[in-house]
């Protein structure tokens, strides 16, 4: 006979299966990312380290959930509730630390002075960049004169694209390039920089988002394993025979 209402254990398992199946494209998306972690690391962005245990992560306390739900073993119930306790706590100061870094990451991009070169002595970066310019109409790092002598193709400002707003930040305009320069005689007047900085605003928030949200989803996957604790709880306690009276 089950301990827990039908309808719960259900609601329960499919719950875990959900993130299961999250946690499963995480990893899946971890795998792919960890060609680009050396670049990351490069210019200061965070390694796959976390990415790893918070995907792998996901994925286990998942499959802990399912087996929990199952079985309706109250130990297990417990250790899941205290993943989901320990989760809603970290997510929380994920959150924050997303907040508070979104600012200083705004502050110390716009401070770096050696970040040109970080990005322009790395043959990737540069072809990040140089993607970036084509389709987020502007040029160059902070000026098209990152580029050295030579200005790439991706910055050349025709009339079929002058005046297109790009990420909220107006209108792109055109200029000559700079004397003594090679490349399109008509380039971008915006630099990339504004364009990195609203790029990685939206960024953090959508992290900011997965965090607060998964804050949610762990506060709701706590409250449900203390109602199914409960309910295994209740079903013990009425099938265990009372105590006999002890005679004087």
């Amino acid at each position: 006979m089950a301990k827990i209402n039908r309808c719960l254990r259900l609601s329960f398992i499919i719950f875990n299966g959900i993130f299961a199946g999250i946690g499963c494209m995480l990893v899946y998306g971890t795998v792919k990312a960890t060609a680009y972690s050396s670049q990351l690391s490069s210019v200061g962005g965070p390694t796959l380290g976390w990415a790893w245990a918070f995907s792998i992560g996901i994925l286990g306390i998942s499959c802990l959930g399912i087996y929990a739900g199952k079985t309706e073993k109250v130990l297990l119930l417990k250790i899941f509730a205290g993943f989901m306790g320990v989760g809603l706590i970290i997510m929380m100061i994920l959150g924050i630390i997303m907040a508070v870094a979104k600012s200083k990451f705004t502050e110390a991009f716009n401070s770096a002075s050696g970040m040109t070169d970080v990005i322009m002595d790395d043959p990737s970066m540069k072809e990040t960049l140089d993607e970036l310019q084509l389709n987020g109409h502007c040029c160059g790092i902070w000026q098209a004169s990152d580029w050295g002598s030579s200005i790439p193709d991706s910055c050349d400002c025709n009339y079929k694209t002058d005046g297109v707003t790009q990420f909220g930040l107006g209108a792109s305009g055109c200029k000559s390039k700079p004397f003594g320069s090679t490349g399109p005689t008509r380039i971008y007047d915006r630099p990339c920089a504004d364009l990195i900085v609203v790029v990685v605003d939206v960024v953090f928030r959508v992290m900011m988002g997965i965090c607060f949200g998964f804050a949610v989803l762990a506060l709701l996957g706590l409250l449900i394993s203390l109602l199914m604790i409960h309910q295994v709880r209740r079903h013990d306690d009425i099938g265990r025979p009372g105590m006999a009276m002890k005679g004087f």
